[in-house]
């Protein structure tokens, strides 16, 4: 076949039939045609103004929070009294003999012995924090923390 002018065709594909519009209501595209309803959303720069100042009176009149929360964990809170109940002279005490005893939750990543009650056990701690009276507490008793 020749190439002449006549013969010429568009590539299969590329010629891509326009969006017909206006041919009623159960076309999807009737009464406005696509080009959206009259009044102020049909003029220019029209179309969200009245939202926009409702926004920001609404956020204008919202009270600011002030200080911030911190990411870092905090750690659960145990004391003397507990201990004292839950443990025997000279046991270890560390996050995994609290869980096995369900004094904390699996999900505790670290936890903080407070000078509560009264402990008269001698117990090892170990990678357990102390307030520095629990600490010199716990010294007395001739307890360990490691």
């Amino acid at each position: 076949m020749k190439l002449n002018i006549h013969t010429l065709k568009p590539a299969r594909g590329s010629n891509k039939k326009g969006k017909v519009v206006g041919r009623g209501n159960a076309s999807g595209h009737g009464t406005s045609a696509t080009r959206g309803g009259k009044g102020q959303t049909a003029r220019s720069g029209g179309a969200h103004r009245l939202r926009q100042k409702a926004f920001r009176r609404l956020m204008q009149s919202t009270p600011k929070l002030r200080g911030f929360n911190s990411l870092e964990v905090k750690p659960e809170t145990l004391t003397f009294e507990t201990l004292e109940k839950k443990f025997q002279n000279g046991d270890k005490v560390n996050i995994a003999s609290l869980m096995e005893k369900n004094l904390i939750k699996d999900t505790v990543k670290n936890v903080k012995i407070v000078n509560t009650g009264k402990l008269t056990k001698k117990l090892v701690f170990e990678g357990i924090k102390f307030t520095s009276t629990a600490a010199e507490i716990v010294k007395n008793l001739g307890g360990e923390i490691k």
